[in-house]
Formats: C-alpha cells, structure tokens, sequence
C-alpha cells in the first residue's frame, strides 16, 4: 500500500510548530536553558542534519507506514528508563549485562535500523559530531509530522550513554494502577495532564493481542471480561483475537489488532474511543474513569486542536529528561555500540 500524500507532505513539506499552529513558541519554551539543550545546535557543526534525517525517515515509511509508531515508542522507552540517553540502542556495553534492548518490556521494539542509517550518513557528512540520543529525538519529530501533526522544532544536545542494563527497564504494564502510573509519571517531571497528553501516542499503532486478551476472557475471578469493555467493541476483539491457547506458534504471536480506528494518523479520536469504552489496554481506558485524569480525557475528545498543541510541547519536554549533556557521555560513532 502507498503512503497518502497527506502524510508525505506533513514530513517533508510541512512548516515549524510556530507557523502551523497557534503556540506560543518563545526560545524559554522549547529551550531550556537548565539542561543545554536548544533548538539549533548543529546549525555549524552539522548543517544538513535535519535534511538528512528527513530524507531517511521519508524513504523507509514509503515502505512502511506503521514506522512512526515504532519510531515514537523506541523514543518513548528510552527516556523513560534512564533519560533520553539512546542507552535503549546499545547491543552491549563493558559490564556484559543484558541491555536495555533485552528487557522483556522493550519486545517488539522497531525502528532502530532507521536510527542506524542516518548515524552512518551523518558519520560520512559530519563524523563524531552528531548523538545518537539526538539523532532519535529528530527522527521522532519526522515520525510525528508523518502522522499529521506539526513538524515541530527540536532542542538538540545531548549525549549518549555508555551504560544499558535490562535491570533498569521498569515501565508500566497495561495492569498497572493508574495512581502508580501518574506516580511514574510524576517523578519525570510530567503533569497527569501531560500523561493523559501523551498516552494519545496511542492512537497510532498495533498491539498484541497478549497485552490486552485477559480483559475478553481472564479479567477476574468469577468475571471473564472486563466490565469497562464496551460489549460490542468486546464481541469485535474476540473475532480477531481469538481465546489464548486456541491459536499456536507463529500464528499466536503475531496476531496484532490496530490501536485506533485511524492507526496512521495522530489525532483525538483516541480519547473519544476512551469516552466509549473501546480502549484496548485496561491502563488506556483507565484514563476515562480515573478522577485524576477524567476530566482531561473528556476535554482533549472535543477538542482535537488542543490535542494537537499540547501533544508536541509534551514531547519536547518529554525529550528534555534526564539528558547528558556537556562532557557527560560520549557522542557514539556506532549507535549500537559504545566508543
């Protein structure tokens, strides 16, 4: 299938956050002064940069269209285990221990080949100069304008890590209280607000049945299903996933379900179908009936613009946690391997 040339012109064609969408975009928004990081790093170092990663990221979602969504989650996993390190991207480092890339949390994790190709471009154009942690969070911003939101600007300065450990991988499953994921969320310096914000990441994508089939047959003792499950929504999700051990080898494990009705596409119908009952993780329809996060689902259902502005300053804060910058780190050559 083609890619819609909607969505090819909102990556290579669109226009900076300021002047797609009604922001305040003043340089103490998007850079902070704090954690050096700023918009324009390599405007000497590494001129083409951005061409270059737009190049890349445009070539590989012609040829698959679900790629933003890999791209978006690879950069989500990263910060929020160490910080917006690329220690996700690392195949081994001095200590041997399994890496981040192992962690049973980080399976089915995508993208990472894209991540590769533009390092070795950028290492015959600029070598050494350009992180892998910043070469993820540029790569992200095309993977977000591929999927109709504003090609927003990207503070760069960061650095890599020389460590990953599988041990530090702790993120939340789709079972996990919502009280304990705002908690998580909280101590990365993000809103509730923000959260709810940003679990619209959402709305593009697929999932395994495995993460969320014991909400149709398995929800609790003396209750199959889930009772938040809409029941027609229900009745569709067990025809294309069918009860756990029905299936067999290779057919069970890539039986995946689109997360939206629009699963190219960043937009609000993710909270709509949270208002409805038909979120596929129990922690995405959680959101809905938390009374700490209800009131944000129900606004950001009507309100598909402010979605939209909130969704890119969530990710650029997002892209601010814990960075190394400075000295810190190293700027790797190989973005699989330390230097």
């Amino acid at each position: 299938m083609e890619i819609g040339p909607r969505l090819i012109t909102a990556a290579v064609f669109a226009v900076t956050l300021c002047s797609m969408i009604t922001v305040p975009c003043s340089a103490d928004e998007v850079n902070n002064p704090g954690n050096g990081l700023h918009v324009g790093f390599y405007d000497r170092k590494c001129p083409n940069l951005e061409e270059i990663v737009t190049d890349v990221v445009a070539k590989a979602v012609e040829t698959d269209q679900k790629l933003p969504a890999g791209l978006i989650r690879l950069f989500f996993h990263d910060c929020f285990v160490k910080g917006c390190d690329a220690s996700i991207l690392l195949d081994s480092t001095p200590s041997n221990e399994p890496v981040e890339m192992q962690s049973p949390a980080n399976g089915g994790i995508r993208g990472i080949e894209v991540i590769e190709e533009i390092k070795a471009r950028l290492e015959q154009e600029c070598p050494e100069t350009v992180s892998c942690a910043d070469i993820l969070a540029f790569a992200t911003r095309e993977a977000v304008a591929f999927s109709g939101l504003p090609r927003h600007q990207v503070p760069a300065g960061r650095r890599d890590s020389r460590t990953s450990r599988a041990s530090d991988v702790i993120l939340p499953s789709p079972a996990t209280p919502m009280d304990e994921i705002i908690d998580f969320f909280s101590r990365r310096n993000l809103t509730p607000e923000e959260m709810v914000v940003l679990f619209g990441a959402h709305s593009i994508g697929t999932v395994h049945c495995s993460f969320f089939d014991y909400r149709l047959y398995n929800f609790a003792p003396g209750q199959p299903q889930d009772p938040s499950l809409n029941p027609v929504f229900a009745a569709d999700l067990a025809q294309q996933c069918p009860a756990p051990n029905t299936l067999q080898g290779e057919e069970a494990e890539n039986k995946v379900v689109d997360l939206d009705t629009t699963p190219l596409v960043l937009d609000n119908h993710y909270y709509m179908n949270l208002i409805q009952g038909r979120a596929l993780m129990q922690s995405d329809q959680a959101l809905a009936t938390n009374p700490r996060t209800g009131a944000e689902v129900a606004k950001l259902a009507i309100r598909s613009d402010s979605w939209a502005r909130q969704f890119v300053r969530a990710i650029i804060k997002m892209g601010r946690i814990n960075v190394l910058t400075g000295d810190a780190g190293e700027i790797r050559k190989n973005c699989r391997n330390f230097n």
